[in-house]
């Protein structure tokens, strides 16, 4: 792309995100580049030797740097009480956790969870929009810096709602300091969210998989449930992985699950 057709994309789409409200609920990412994934290697091999099937950071990297449109995103994960009005306006069928077509009780700003990917899609196609592209969700969540986490460069259990600490989901919203340099709350955390893209590798990557392909969506930023029983520095260390904002897991899009929801984007 030239140089000053460049420089005309960016300057009115920074136009664009000044003059123009961003949707209701909704904040916006303005236009430009990021850094997505990471150059990082598992060295010591510390994933295998506790039994993890995906070595680290293999399907992470490289990094490269994308050019985003301006966009706006949901600043928090789409709740109960708002799938709640979807389901009531368009007669979709409720979560399969909710009883006789209600969530439950005191659940109005938890995440809704147990939806499929094409029943999320739907849902953000009804608000005119669609489910993040992973560029999408990592630019959101980690901003320009190419920092691991959405608040900075350390991990601190303290600002997300990860690995089990809480033993539940929480109201959206309830780790202030863990929200994004864009002020997008939840990023890590609470419920992993679904993509709107299929499994496959970066551009570059060397790395082969199995799972490449067009049969398993992609998850981003963990969730509040536990990974598994290992010794507590251990587990430590893994939590702290799988809260990067690099981190990819995967499942088939017909899976409902019960730590995994979604946020919507929508074009400017």
């Amino acid at each position: 792309m030239p140089p000053r057709v460049f420089l005309i994309i960016v300057l009115f789409s920074l136009f664009g995100a000044c003059s123009r409200r961003p949707p209701e609920g909704m904040v916006a990412i303005p236009a430009g580049e990021f850094i997505m994934g990471t150059d990082e290697v598992d060295e010591s091999n510390f994933a295998a030797e506790q039994g993890i099937v995906k070595p680290w950071f293999v399907d992470e990297g490289p990094s490269h740097k994308i050019f985003l449109p301006l966009y706006y995103i949901d600043q928090h994960e789409v709740t109960n009480a708002e799938y709640a009005e979807y389901v009531l306006t368009e007669k979709v069928s409720p979560p399969p956790y909710w009883e006789k077509g209600r969530y439950p009780q005191g659940g109005d700003n938890l995440p809704v969870v147990m939806i499929s990917w094409e029943e999320a899609q739907g849902y953000c196609r009804s608000k005119e929009g669609h489910l993040p592209s992973e560029a999408e969700w990592e630019k959101a969540a980690r901003g320009t810096d190419g920092r691991p986490y959405p608040w900075g460069v350390e991990f601190d259990i303290q600002k997300v709602n990860v690995g089990g600490s809480s033993q539940s989901l929480k109201p959206v919203g309830s780790y202030a300091a863990g929200k994004s340099p864009y002020e997008v709350f939840d990023m890590i955390g609470n419920a992993w969210e679904w993509t709107a893209d299929w499994y496959q590798p970066y551009p570059g990557s060397k790395h082969k998989s199995k799972d490449y392909g067009r049969r398993i969506k992609v998850l981003r930023g963990n969730s509040w449930s536990s990974i598994g029983h290992f010794p507590e520095e251990i587990h430590g260390e893994l939590v702290k992985h799988h809260s990067t904002v690099t981190f990819r897991l995967f499942a088939p899009p017909d899976a409902t699950i019960n730590d995994v929801g979604f946020r919507c984007v929508r074009p400017s």
